[in-house]
């Protein structure tokens, strides 16, 4: 059986590889909600992302409880880790009263689920915070500044793998776009020539005409210069004008 510190080791190693070719970011996040539980004094965890419009999602959690207890906080708009978010600070209260006023609704929900206590820390790097982890306890009171400062580096950890993968995924995406546009590009040529030789127009107005066609019918220049290219558009065709209902 793992010590503690073997587990926090193995944690740290976990929450920071997310260059492997199969990553998968919905069991990355079970894994830093299950193990903030198992190493800190929490009962449960729950952790929400932003989207790319800055809306909140629950995205895991240790328990159905935690998960429960997030998506009451996004329904209601209430709850530390949308003040988390909000302020990309960690949120805490020191008890229930404290609770109570700053989350009325959440609060009683809170207690209705056995918990009586929660708090958020936010998951950030530098000025970007694209989510918050919330860990709940079913006694009253805060967590230790030691454990809130493991969670935090968690939490930290995590944040630098996601915003890294999500970057890589980017540059992908970036590369894939370029790729199809370079493809699309001689295609487009091989096409223009084609056209430009079949008809005996020049190859500006042979590129104007296929232009011309595509725009009139909706269709994308690339589809078009593949269609050229295959003959299954004619050259008369191209001429035509669309007829109209």
């Amino acid at each position: 059986m793992m010590s503690r510190e073997q587990l926090l080791a193995s944690t740290f190693v976990d929450l920071a590889d997310t260059l492997v070719a199969d990553f998968d970011v919905i069991d990355f996040l079970h894994t830093l909600a299950a193990r903030s539980v198992q190493l800190l004094d929490a009962d449960a965890a729950g952790i929400m992302l932003a989207d790319a419009h800055g809306d909140l999602h629950v995205m895991a959690s240790s328990a159905e409880e935690a998960r429960l207890l997030e998506l009451y906080e996004l329904q209601n708009n209430e709850g530390p880790c949308l003040d988390c978010f909000r302020s990309g600070h960690p949120v805490a209260e020191e008890d229930l009263s404290a609770m109570r006023t700053a989350w009325p609704v959440f609060t009683l929900r809170l207690r209705q689920l056995g918990y009586h206590s929660a708090e958020a820390l936010p998951m950030r790097l530098r000025n970007e915070t694209i989510g918050a982890l919330n860990l709940f306890r079913v006694r009253p009171g805060r967590l230790s500044e030691a454990d809130l400062g493991i969670g935090q580096a968690m939490a930290d950890v995590a944040t630098v793998g996601l915003i890294q993968e999500r970057a890589i995924a980017s540059r992908e995406l970036l590369a894939t776009q370029l790729q199809t546009a370079l493809t699309s590009r001689v295609q487009l040529e091989q096409a223009k020539g084609m056209l430009a030789q079949r008809t005996g127009l020049p190859m500006d107005q042979a590129f104007q005409l296929m232009r011309a066609f595509a725009r009139s019918r909706n269709h994308r220049l690339s589809d078009v210069a593949a269609q050229i290219i295959s003959r299954s558009i004619d050259d008369d065709q191209l001429r035509q004008r669309p007829h109209r209902p």
